[in-house]
């Protein structure tokens, strides 16, 4: 069997020497001179096929010359990817291959070996006889090799001969990559890397077990320098994670797991989710490191954003709610709208991951005003009004344990026999049994427990309270204010001057107020007096306050939705805020402040209220009848709507609807109405009458006039009677109704004929203030300006130079025709008058 083996083997003959540059070869003058005198052996020696003798030389006798060829071409592609990645030493001198006499390993292959550089004379002496008798060596021993034996010392030699020349695979994957972007084009290199990320995906798509190693491949190519193909790879990474990631979180695995041998299968789906995880994580790490960079900024944020939204339940979700939270407050819209929507999400669909990313996402936000000292964008605090909580969370549960029936005594007293340890080690299991089901089970289902849902509620309202509170603190802190408002301003790019963050707190609590623990209410109203402006100094208002008058009176509605919440607990006296929302009233601007925020607090404490002490209802009447006279339609409406409803509740101010010489007929405190005053009992309304209201009836707008006149109305109606009633809206909803018809009446950009043209340009008037022509940049340099009205009068004048021309024209014309017609005319006679002279001769 060993001889036909080694009949039947194919033994390729021994490499050719590579070819020559004819450069590099040395003539001597002897082998010119032996040409020149036999010219008949030079050609017979230049004819001869170089191709045919290779043919012979190479061929293999009782063998197959295709497969005689196929293994050379493997021997010679071999060598190549050997020489290639083979690293040479400074110390070879590489000697002509020509001269170089060649040495054949153990396995039968030849090889050129170059000679090192001799340091000295000596060395270069023993160098040389050492590689002589290494070569004799060799040859004696394969002279000597029996045949068919083996030898254990020859085989290590023979591994220590083939262990250089093995080849690595990763190195050879590395060269063969770097020849190939060499000799692409760009295009054609980016259209390539285009393809195999849309391979890798689509193959991870299919079959996400199969080929969760191509995930390491994505990432290297997000790695790329191409600026295109890493955005392309982190979009495609974005899509292939959105789609394998599993609908729960993977944990670690214990010692005692791992020391446990298991099937196939499971530890496929081991490696599958290390796999996962161990990419995840280099892809988040990826985002992470280009959200710093301005050209994937945006990209990043878009990913994080959308991997947020997609598995919130996944592992490292503490890392994205990180960088999510972080650029709730960037100055980039976009990437700011993209962060604030995937927190709403997360916290409305709490299913996904039973509300634990809701209570970090609250307490990173808390963390992040608390590092910026309050000074972010308004989203940043907006977005906890999407949170929801249960309606009975601030209930205390010890009064649910009171309502609890209580075990019968006597079943309590009863003497009851002890099991015996045998069963008491089996209930012992059952129970440690069911609490390991229940608790896999929870992890699986995402379902909450009432009590744990409770827990989880109760820490994230408190994180929320947390923070409103220090933005409350912070905007209290007026002196710290009046010490850096120049400089704020100059540098603040938030909404709401030197305290972004106010409006959104007060809204928030005015949302969740009646969530807002008892022991807080004394402090928060005092508070929120404070920020209104309130002081107890002869009534006046502080001149330093930061807030606008929109914030103000949101403290205002804050105030009584907390009062009203907690209506059953809370003693608190709030007519400060009634003197304070009278003041407050005269001090609004529509261009300034928020009309809508003035209709909510029409309606909270004056509206909803009950019924109002006389001399402050009066006061407030004839404050809103004076301001519905001052302002646009839509705050007219509100505030007549209030005045009819304050007029309605106390029907003796209906006396200020008479128009008597001396004033209203009722008599107060204060004998004459001061309009300036600022506390509403000192200002005497009841001495003065609604002398606006008749003004009012020719209002432009007819809900206006209406509203006036059913005003007016009620004077002339008992006091148990009430006027028809025109509207059931409240101030507010009256307020954004007629807002929503001004935008939707106003006209469409229309073309005009030419008919109506001159008419509406002539009814067009635009009034412009002295503030905006100082803004507007019309700096114009004096010679361009006098070059510009120079070509303007020039054309002026050349208008002027021909209508003058024209007119001589028309003159000269006009003369030249009636001179025609002069000729003609005397023609005509003189032709007469000859005619006559022959009749009268005749």
């Amino acid at each position: 069997m060993g001889k036909s083996s080694k009949k039947n083997k194919v033994i390729l003959a021994p490499p050719l020497p590579p070819e020559v540059d004819e450069d590099e070869i040395v003539i001597s003058d002897d082998d010119v001179d032996f040409v020149k005198n036999n010219p008949v052996q030079a050609r017979n020696i230049a004819g001869l096929d170089n191709k045919a003798i290779d043919k012979v030389v190479t061929r293999v006798a009782d063998h197959d010359d295709d497969k005689v060829e196929l293994l050379y071409e493997e021997r010679e592609r071999k060598r190549r990817a050997a020489a290639a990645l083979k690293p040479r030493n400074n110390d070879d001198i590489e000697v002509d291959p020509v001269d170089a006499l060649p040495v054949k390993t153990l396995d039968g292959k030849v090889v050129y070996r170059p000679a090192k550089k001799a340091r000295s004379g000596d060395e270069a002496n023993g160098v040389k006889s050492r590689s002589e008798d290494k070569g004799a060596g060799a040859t004696q021993g394969s002279q000597k090799e029996p045949k068919g034996r083996s030898n254990k010392k020859e085989d290590s030699k023979l591994q220590n001969v083939q262990s250089p020349t093995e080849v690595p695979k990763e190195n050879l994957h590395s060269v063969v990559l770097e020849e190939v972007k060499e000799e692409l084009p760009s295009d054609e290199l980016f259209e390539k890397k285009k393809a195999q990320l849309a391979e890798l995906g689509t193959a991870l798509l299919e079959d996400p077990e199969s080929n969760i190693r191509s995930l390491n491949d994505l990432l290297i190519l997000c790695n790329d320098m191409d600026q295109k193909v890493v955005k392309l790879g982190i979009m495609s990474l974005l899509a292939v994670f959105r789609d394998i990631i599993p609908s729960y979180r993977i944990r670690q695995l214990t010692e005692k797991e791992l020391a446990v041998e298991v099937s196939k299968e499971v530890k496929k789906t081991r490696y599958y989710e290390y796999t996962l995880i161990r990419s995840y994580k280099a892809y988040l790490q990826k985002l992470i490191a280009l959200e710093k960079q301005p050209y994937f900024y945006l990209v990043a944020v878009r990913c994080l954003c959308s991997l947020l939204d997609a598995a919130p339940h996944f592992n490292f979700r503490e890392s994205l709610l990180a960088s999510v939270v972080k650029n709730l407050s960037s100055s980039n819209d976009v990437a700011r709208k993209l962060c604030c929507e995937a927190i709403r999400s997360l916290f409305r669909n709490e299913g996904k991951h039973r509300g634990e990313a809701t209570i970090e996402a609250v307490r990173l936000i808390a963390a992040h005003v608390k590092l910026h000292d309050c000074q972010l964008h308004p989203d940043s605090i907006e977005v906890c009004l999407s949170l929801k909580f249960d309606e009975d969370l601030g209930k205390d549960d010890s009064k649910e344990d009171k309502l609890k029936p209580k075990k019968n005594k006597r079943y309590q007293n009863r003497d009851v026999t002890k099991p015996s340890e045998k069963k008491k080690i089996k209930k012992e299991m059952l129970s440690k049994a069911r609490q390991e089901v229940r608790a896999d089970l929870r992890a699986v289902s995402f379902t909450l427990d009432p009590k744990e849902k409770k827990m989880i509620q109760r820490e994230t309202l408190a994180a929320l309270f947390e923070t409103y509170f220090r933005i409350l603190k912070h905007s209290m802190n007026t002196s710290r204010f009046v010490h850096c408002v120049s400089e704020y301003k100059a540098t603040s790019v938030f909404p709401g001057g030197s305290h972004p963050l106010l409006a959104p707190c007060l809204e928030g609590l005015g949302k969740f107020s009646h969530l807002i623990d008892l022991d807080f209410m004394s402090e928060l109203i005092a508070c929120l007096k404070k920020l209104s402006g309130y002081t107890d100094h002869q009534g006046e208002i502080l001149p330093d306050n930061a807030l606008s008058v929109s914030e103000r009176l949101q403290c205002c509605i804050v105030a009584f939705k907390v009062w009203r919440s907690n209506l059953e607990a809370l003693n608190v006296d709030l007519q400060d805020f009634f003197v304070q929302l009278y003041n407050l009233i005269l001090e609004y601007r529509p261009d300034r402040d928020h009309g809508e925020v003035l209709a909510d607090a029409l309606k909270t404490l004056l509206w909803e209220g009950k019924q109002q002490d006389m001399l402050r209802a009066a006061a407030f009447i004839k404050r809103l009848a004076t301001f519905s006279l001052s302002f646009g339609y839509a705050e007219a409406i509100s505030a007549l709507i209030t005045l009819k409803h304050l007029l309605q509740k106390n029907t003796k101010c209906r006396n200020m609807l008479e128009n008597d010489a001396g004033g209203g007929s009722l008599s107060s405190l204060v004998a004459k109405y001061d309009p300036e005053a600022k506390d509403p009992y000192l200002s005497g309304a009841l001495a003065t009458v609604l002398w606006e209201l008749s003004l009012l009836q020719k209002h432009y707008d007819p809900s206006v006039s209406g509203m006036a006149s059913n005003v007016l109305s009620m004077a002339n109606l008992n006091a148990t009677q009430n006027p028809v009633q025109l509207s059931s809206a409240n101030p507010l909803e009256a307020y954004k109704d007629l807002s929503m018809g001004q935008e939707l009446s106003k006209p469409a950009g229309k073309v005009l004929t030419l008919k109506c043209k001159r008419k509406r340009r002539s009814k067009e008037f635009v009034a412009i203030s002295l503030d905006v022509l100082q803004k507007a940049d019309c700096t114009v340099g004096e010679d361009e300006l006098r070059e510009k009205l120079q070509s303007h009068f020039a054309v002026l004048r050349g208008i002027s130079e021909n209508e003058r021309l024209r007119a001589e024209l028309n003159h000269t014309l006009s003369s030249i025709n009636m001179y025609k017609e002069y000729k003609k005319q005397k023609k005509q006679s003189k032709k007469s008058r000859i005619g006559r002279k022959k009749v009268t001769r005749a």
